[in-house]
């Protein structure tokens, strides 16, 4: 088992380090590229939350980052300590956003569904949010 724990400032461009810190840790495991894609979006998609609907883009907070490695197991924690989801199968939906105004997709859910194996979502309301995500890995053959 290998980890690493990151706490990134909720600043999108943040993201990229969090995608990038991700890649090196996997480095040695020779991914394929389809799949080290996926797993860079899962990240992207979850931090990208945490930033703008967690913390309403308050750049003075920070997201909280795992890297969990077991075997062939990767784990990604994502944790904010923003303003919680209210109620989270309803923004777990295709479509659903609660910033229309900014014409936000509303697929951040739905992309990192796509692309995990599993995926839990723990949030209450004024505590935060807490994305953890599995996806089993495929090795370049």
């Amino acid at each position: 088992m290998n980890k690493i724990i990151i706490d990134v400032m909720a600043k999108i461009e943040n993201v990229t380090f969090a995608r990038g810190a991700l890649a090196t840790f996997l480095i040695d495991f020779d991914l394929t590229i389809s799949s080290m894609n996926e797993i860079k979006t899962i990240v992207s998609e979850a931090i990208t939350n945490a930033i703008v609907h967690g913390y309403q883009n308050n750049k003075e907070k920070f997201v909280h980052l795992e890297y969990i490695l077991e075997n062939d197991l990767l784990t990604i924690i994502v944790k904010d300590e923003g303003v919680g989801i209210e109620d989270v199968n309803k923004a777990r939906e295709p479509l659903f956003t609660t910033k229309l105004e900014e014409e936000r997709a509303g697929l951040g859910f739905t992309i990192m569904e796509m692309f995990a194996d599993e995926i839990d979502v723990i949030s209450k309301i004024g505590v935060g949010t807490t994305v953890i995500c599995r996806k089993k890995l495929s090795r370049n053959e």
